[in-house]
């Protein structure tokens, strides 16, 4: 069973969060260890999405993380 990470404080009203080094979008929302978000966080090579949506996300070129991005929500 998987339990849901908390999302980093400066990013606790954001669902989407993107890699810039790997151009990987993550879902907060069902991030897990092999995310390795505190990593991300560490390196400050993140970015957010304005509208804060997967679509966005895919719309600058971002892929869905294989590890916590829904096969349901990247179809769309």
């Amino acid at each position: 069973m998987l339990t849901a990470m908390s999302r980093p404080t400066r990013f606790e009203h954001f669902r989407w969060l993107g890699d810039k080094r790997s151009l990987r979008v993550h879902d907060l929302d069902n991030s897990t260890d092999d995310c390795e978000i505190d990593e991300l966080m560490a390196s400050e090579k993140f970015a957010s999405f304005g509208p804060d949506s997967l679509l966005e996300a895919k719309n600058r070129c971002y892929k869905p993380c294989p590890h916590c991005v829904r096969s349901d929500d990247a179809a769309a």
